[in-house]
């Protein structure tokens, strides 16, 4: 078995779409970033990635390469989870928190976990909760979302 641990956070800003774990959440800003700005999708990437040893989420797609501009990161994550079993590994659990002041993730959760199992994680296999930041520090401000993640994976 092998684990591993990711984090992301993303600035929210005026004109973007707010889009966590695929799905698209209604508000007055969205996360600026290079691709979707998918902190939840970024945080499971970049767990899984390290649990496969492989570096990180920038190792493979850098925000300087164009071709990574715009991404759709639930098909970032699909690619990782493609070197998964390249490497004959099974996601076997991720748990995930999303620290958020506002909008409020808690009513998006089941959908946030059904967008997620089109990637290839079972929806059994993943937990995600959400939290506030008690109105500390850039998240508690209101300028940003964060997210953690952490995934076992074991050899198949």
């Amino acid at each position: 078995m092998r684990i591993g641990f990711g984090y992301d956070s993303h600035r929210l800003a005026e004109g973007r779409r707010l889009i966590i774990g695929g799905v698209q959440i209604p508000f007055e800003k969205g996360l600026a970033g290079h691709s979707d700005a998918d902190v939840l999708c970024h945080a499971i990437t970049d767990a899984i990635i390290g649990a496969l040893g492989l570096g990180d989420i920038g190792k493979h797609f850098p925000d300087s390469d164009p071709q990574w501009k715009d991404a759709v990161s639930t098909e970032l994550l699909k690619y990782i989870l493609e070197l998964v079993r390249m490497n004959g590994y099974s996601v076997a659990w991720v748990d995930t928190t999303i620290i958020a002041e506002r909008p409020k993730i808690a009513p998006f959760i089941d959908a946030i976990r059904e967008s997620l199992s089109g990637t290839g994680i079972p929806p059994g296999n993943i937990n995600i909760k959400a939290k506030t930041n008690e109105g500390m520090g850039f998240i508690g401000r209101g300028e940003g979302i964060a997210a953690y993640a952490v995934c076992l994976l074991e050899k198949i």
